[in-house]
């Protein structure tokens, strides 16, 4: 039933959105109320506690502010853009899996590398790679894929220099990637195109990955003659079956990227849509194209079926606490507290000017993701109740200070679903694996902070 309602949703969203004379706006509202209700005591606890808090501040607005019986039924459903996104995108990862590209990357590994230093640029480098393309899937098959061939090095804590590696060169690509939720709210926000934020927020990502090499690369050891760990050979072979060894297979990931992004770019130019839901449209076709190229049509279709099969499942968290935020957002315009709050940052930025404002700005969602927070939701909660023409903000150099922050809390936060997973695999808690992260996170948050006041100054 919950994934029926799930799946109604999103179809009557996209359709309303492809086709606006179709008003689903009220039904739509009475479905997202119903899913809330629903996964209210489905969702786990930290995100009850989170849900529930914007749900109540929600209402008290409402109240406050003398609002209609509708206004609270109709509050519900912002945010649907990104829980679609958020829904659609583990889509692009099934090519990936039916092309078998992890025994490609093992093959460059065992003829290429021949100490610990580039071994982690190795790893660093091709979860930045995946990560356009496959958000959390990157961790699991970067992690499968090369862990083998580290227990040839004598590394002192393997497992830290897998989190490090893997977790630093996911987080870089999240700065631009068009399948990234964080990109589609902000620039909607901001109302810049994505092609034409790609000069800012691409050279700041590959300074991060360059700069992670730097410092993850320092300390080589050599190889050994030692054999690798057979468990972890077999684990990987099961996780990746029939996988081929031949490492020019690689670049057709590198050639579907390229492809993609032309698509992306080609798209946001002709369509008078929401990049969230332009990347959300392509995404099927997209995928299966890039199956018929592999003649794997068949399987395909069959894996489409059980990622919507089990989606409900995992996404009832999502669907809670994003419904949830927007319905927060919306009452904070309803009852005019958003007018409250660009009030309030006019004042900040009159007594401590512009710069220090953007400079701070990329703190708020790293400091929200020690609350639990996911950055999209923070993210949103930070714009939404934002009027930047009032502000007089540069809308590119906003847009590089909120993305930047997100993608800090990518790498600390320790109740974000990024530390969350990287933690199963290494088998350690969240906290340590935020805590491996910490140094490099602070310099490169400090970085950030001169980039976006040399930024506003020379341009702003």
């Amino acid at each position: 039933m919950l994934r029926f309602l799930f799946l109604l949703v999103i179809f009557m969203y996209l359709l309303s959105t492809l086709l606006p004379q179709l008003d689903f706006s009220f039904l739509l509202s009475i479905l997202c109320f119903i899913i809330v209700l629903s996964t209210l005591f489905l969702a786990k606890r930290s995100v009850q506690i989170l849900g529930g808090a914007f749900l109540l501040l929600g209402i008290m607005l409402l109240w406050k502010s003398g609002a209609y019986w509708h206004n609270y039924i109709l509050s519900f459903g912002p945010m649907l853009d990104l829980i679609t996104l958020f829904t659609l995108v583990p889509i692009l990862g099934i090519p990936i899996k039916l092309g078998g590209y992890s025994g490609g990357i093992q093959t460059i590994i065992q003829k290429k590398i021949t100490n610990s230093g580039k071994l982690y640029m190795i790893t660093s480098g091709i979860s930045y790679f995946f990560s356009i393309f496959m958000n959390l899937a990157t961790l699991p098959m970067a992690y499968y894929s090369i862990r083998p061939a580290l227990n040839m090095f004598a590394v002192e804590n393997k497992e830290r220099f897998m989190s490090r590696a893997i977790t630093r060169g996911f987080a870089m690509p999240l700065l631009w990637a068009p399948v990234t939720p964080i990109v589609g709210i902000v620039i909607s926000v901001t109302n810049v195109s994505w092609v034409s934020i790609l000069p800012y927020v691409v050279p700041l990502s590959l300074l991060g990955l360059g700069m992670d090499w730097f410092i993850g690369a320092r300390r080589s050891k050599k190889m050994l003659t030692s054999v690798p760990d057979v468990s972890v050979h077999e684990t990987a072979a099961a996780i990746e079956p029939g996988q081929l060894n031949s490492p020019g297979r690689i670049i057709q990931i590198f050639l579907a990227i390229i492809i993609f992004i032309i698509a992306i770019s080609i798209a946001e130019s002709r369509f008078h849509l929401s990049f969230l839901i332009l990347v959300s449209l392509i995404v099927i076709p997209f995928a299966f194209a890039w199956s018929l190229f592999l003649k794997k049509g068949t399987e395909f279709n069959s894996q489409l079926l059980n990622h919507f099969h089990s989606f409900s499942i995992s996404m009832k968290d999502q669907f809670f606490i994003f419904l949830s935020a927007g319905f927060f957002i919306s009452t904070i315009n309803i009852s005019h507290t958003d007018e409250l709050l660009n009030g309030w940052i006019m004042e900040f930025i009159q007594v401590a000017g512009v710069e220090i404002f953007l400079i701070l700005l990329p703190l708020v969602p790293l400091a929200f993701a020690f609350l639990g927070l996911h950055p999209a939701v923070s993210l949103a909660l930070m714009t939404g109740g934002l009027d930047l023409s009032v502000l007089g903000l540069n809308p590119h150099i906003l847009t590089v200070a909120m993305l930047a922050g997100a993608v800090s809390s990518f790498l600390v936060g320790p109740y974000n679903a990024t530390l969350g997973l990287m933690s199963n695999l290494v088998k350690d808690t969240s906290y340590k694996v935020s805590n491996w992260n910490i140094s490099f996170t602070t310099i490169y948050i400090s970085i950030v902070m001169l980039y976006v006041f040399l930024l506003q100054v020379f341009t702003g």
